[in-house]
């Protein structure tokens, strides 16, 4: 099947760069202000780096001031999961592809100035950014 995913870590670390691997397999965070997504503000579509699922669209992507680009709301209410991690020892809800359940960041209800109230906080290294076609 061509649209067979890696199953193992080692098959993760094959095709994906060491620093993808480690947001996206191992849960890790690209450090604050340092994302090449953060500034992109062209209308298109933000993808999952490690399997190519749809997860964003520059509409519901704004300027958060946190230093990681941020969504008010995925692309389709199928596109992520989410569940609480401890990791810091208080809940946080980490969000995950649903195609391959690779790490994307955290979802926090601190964005009043949106529709949904919501910042899905996400590592620019775990996303893909295609832009619109021009027309």
């Amino acid at each position: 099947m061509a649209d067979m995913l890696p199953q193992t870590d080692e098959e993760w670390a094959r095709v994906l760069a060491p620093a993808e691997f480690d947001v996206l397999r191992k849960a890790g965070t690209e450090a604050p202000w340092s994302g090449e997504l953060l500034e992109e503000n062209r209308e298109g579509v933000y993808s999952c780096k490690a399997c190519g699922a749809e997860l964003f669209r520059s509409q519901t992507k704004f300027d958060s001031g946190c230093g990681w680009p941020s969504f008010y709301d995925p692309s389709s209410s199928d596109a992520v999961t989410t569940d609480v991690d401890y990791k810091l020892g208080y809940p946080r809800v980490e969000v995950r592809c649903a195609k391959c359940q690779s790490h994307l960041g955290h979802v926090f209800p601190d964005a009043p100035q949106t529709p949904t109230g919501q910042r899905y906080c996400m590592n620019s290294v775990a996303l893909s950014f295609a832009p619109n076609e021009e027309k």
